[in-house]
């Protein structure tokens, strides 16, 4: 019975399965539409597809992408959001609705701040007061803590958060409260603030336990039923979560911190471009994911993928960047992405004033582009690469999917061209134009504005429309390298089989490093590591398989914010001056100066508890001759290209003819079963021994 490693991942418009051969390293994959009011469905039909066509198999781990936590947030119809209780120190019960001094529509007089998670009749105070010290100066009142638990349970709580006043630096408090809830006869979801994010920025960690609680009904229900209908397939496999920090967790653990899952799809992408980097020798990697609702830009600098510490879950995007003051403030680590709504599904229209406009608004799953034929009559970015030849109508998922090219002419005419008076052509190349000027902006806000130069990266390009847009984009920023990896429509949901589970503990220390001992860091990160293995061994990670991660996180005193900066074992006084030095520069590459006499404030102590996985075979293939063999050459046809302004007769070739050694030269369109890749006029493709499509241009190497 042949073994396999299975993924799922849940995108917009398809739901993506990658099956692992754990022995060949073959790979099957399976794509199935999306069923966004009841997504686990979407899961079970490409499990169903994948058993029908390997019955003998036996599934060791099922990993698994999932937007249910984003949904939640945004509103989506069947996710009620649960009732949820917020309890918390005697005066600070309007912490949440109050936030920050931040507007996130500045000039906008009628600016609606977001929803409150939580209604100010389920927000309670007790009597409790600890001090900035950890100093207990009012114990709790547990007759009041007693009495309160049982009106909650009274009025129908499924949920509490529970953020009590300084409770990162002693939890006693909190943590009497959650024993008290834990005694009740009905069941009800708690969050401590102290477990899930003990850092100081008391609105930041309440918003964080908030939107915690008020997920982990939802999220566990999702699950339980996911695993139960599983199991129904006669699969035992355990169940794995993606989490928004690019490593996964077991379903329970998923379960009881369900918002380190909210970005749990994008981030599988930047993990698969990590992995195939170090498989290449490529330290610097853009990995670019264009998929049918949306595009997404995450960087991997030196290996590693980039993370930020606080992210706002449920926020308006604008121009590839979360509105501040939009969301919902989140203090835990996720993978940095930036994202527009840019995808295949992404709808043109005209504007008030005669403007030509793309997105934000998506045809989604149903009904999909125009040329879908499910009743769609607005112009979308796939309709636009169908009228301009790149894509061919009679081999959609290998030819599986009917698409109707005459559908996307008439929405082109009848929503663009009698409205501005453009022709066919000139609405569908300037559709095209304007998805990749807002995509080359995201690619730029992870690179450009983080320090770095696109121009010593590699675009890595995904998604089932990125190969579409890849050489346009890397033009724009001057790279002279474009990875397409074997199958790119379905990267992210391999990128799933990469990941290791992962932990991030963080201790609150708040002091200037002239007044710390090495010796006491050294002892807060054992404790913490301490922390991690268990959680870890609770998830049957062995501990030879447990890899630790040391970071400080460094401000220069009297700052707002703070920078990452990795710390040596055994952190001792040199590993404390190297840090230092570590956050000097980097502080100077992100903001261009540095201060090299002004006191350096140790804010926290973190560290990323790592069980390494197994990674996936990836099969490699015997270099052929440059040149294609006949029969992956299929056709030509006419294909509009801007460099010429003009349709060009292209040749036409199927990748999975294609060996490993092939050179081909532009201009070209390259199809396979889950995506298309257009070659330019001047770059070439070459394939390599794992059978990735290695794009150049030699104009683009010098740096003018």
């Amino acid at each position: 019975m042949t073994r396999y490693k299975v993924s799922v991942d849940i995108g917009g418009t398809f739901t993506d399965l990658v099956a692992l051969n754990e022995e060949s390293g073959e790979i099957l994959n399976i794509k199935v539409p999306s069923t966004p009011k009841e997504p686990e469905e979407a899961v079970i039909n490409a499990l169903k597809e994948f058993l029908r066509a390997t019955p003998n198999a036996k599934i060791s781990v099922v990993v698994h992408a999932t937007t249910i936590a984003t949904n939640a947030l945004l509103g989506q119809l069947n996710l009620e959001l649960p009732k949820t209780a917020l309890i918390t120190t005697k005066g600070f019960r309007d912490i949440i609705e109050i936030g920050r001094q931040r507007r996130h529509e500045l000039y906008n007089l009628f600016v609606q701040k977001p929803r409150v998670l939580i209604p100010r009749k389920l927000r309670f105070e007790v009597e409790e007061r600890i001090g900035s010290k950890g100093e207990i100066i009012t114990p709790l009142n547990k007759v009041q803590a007693e009495r309160l638990a049982r009106r909650l349970e009274k009025e129908n709580v499924k949920a509490v958060a529970v953020a009590l006043l300084f409770s990162y630096i002693n939890p006693k408090h909190e943590r009497e409260i959650g024993k008290i809830l834990s005694k009740l006869k009905k069941k009800i979801y708690v969050t401590l603030s102290s477990e899930i994010a003990p850092e100081y920025r008391e609105y930041e960690r309440t918003s964080t336990a908030a939107v915690n609680a008020v997920l982990m009904p939802i999220v566990s229900s999702y699950l339980d039923n996911l695993q139960r209908k599983i199991n129904n397939l006669g699969i035992k496999a355990p169940l794995c979560i993606m989490q928004s920090d690019g490593g996964i967790a077991a379903k329970n653990m998923a379960a009881k911190k369900p918002v380190s899952i909210v970005e749990s799809g994008p981030a599988a992408g930047v993990i698969a471009s990590a992995f195939y980097g170090k498989l290449l020798g490529i330290d610097n990697i853009l990995s670019f994911d264009m998929g049918g609702t949306t595009a997404k830009a995450g960087a991997v600098k030196d290996a590693v993928p980039e993370i930020v510490n606080e992210y706002e879950v449920a926020g308006t995007v604008h121009s590839g960047r979360i509105v501040k003051g939009s969301g919902y403030p989140v203090r835990l680590p996720f993978i940095d992405l930036a994202e527009c709504s840019a995808g295949g599904g992404t709808i043109a229209w005209i504007d008030e004033g005669n403007a030509l406009r793309v997105g934000p608004i998506s045809a989604g799953a149903y009904p999909g582009p125009a040329c879908y034929g499910k009743g769609g009559e607005h112009p979308t970015v796939t309709d636009a690469n169908l009228v301009l030849g790149r894509l061919n109508p009679e081999y959609i998922l290998g030819g599986e999917m009917k698409i109707y090219p005459n559908l996307s002419k008439k929405a082109l005419e009848n929503k663009i061209c009698k409205q501005i008076g453009l022709d066919i052509v000139e609405a569908a190349a300037g559709i095209i134009k304007i998805a990749n000027s807002l995509m080359a902006k995201i690619l730029r806000i992870v690179s450009v504005e983080r320090g770095h130069d696109p121009r010593d990266f590699v675009l890595m390009c995904f998604g089932g429309a990125g190969p579409m847009h890849a050489c346009a984009l890397a033009e724009e920023l001057h790279i002279n390298k474009i990875i397409i990896p074997l199958n790119p429509g379905l990267f992210s949901a391999f990128g799933l089989l990469t990941a290791d589970f992962k932990t991030s503990l963080t201790k609150a220390v708040m002091k200037l490093v002239s007044d710390i001992k090495a010796r006491d860091v050294e002892n807060i990160f054992q404790q913490l590591e301490n922390k991690g293995t268990k959680v870890l061994e609770e998830q049957s990670v062995s501990k030879k398989n447990i890899l630790f991660v040391r970071q400080l996180d460094l401000r220069y005193l009297g700052q707002s914010y703070e920078l990452t900066v990795p710390a040596a074992t055994p952190f001792n006084s040199e590993a404390l001056e190297g840090a230092i030095e570590s956050f000097h520069k980097k502080h100077e590459s992100i903001y261009g100066y540095s201060v090299k006499d002004e006191p350096v404030e140790l804010v926290n102590v973190r560290v990323t508890a790592l069980g390494l996985m197994k990674k996936p075979k990836i099969k490699t293939y015997k270099l052929s001759k440059p040149f294609p063999p006949r029969g992956a050459l299929i056709t030509k046809r006419d294909v509009f290209f801007e460099q010429s302004e003009s349709y060009v007769k292209t040749p036409v070739y199927r990748r999975e003819k294609l060996k490993a050694g092939n050179v081909i030269y532009g201009p070209a369109v390259i199809e396979q079963y889950d995506a298309t890749t257009v070659v330019y006029p001047e770059w070439k493709a070459s394939v390599d021994k794992f059978g990735n499509l290695i794009l150049s241009i030699e104009k683009f190497r010098g740096k003018d």
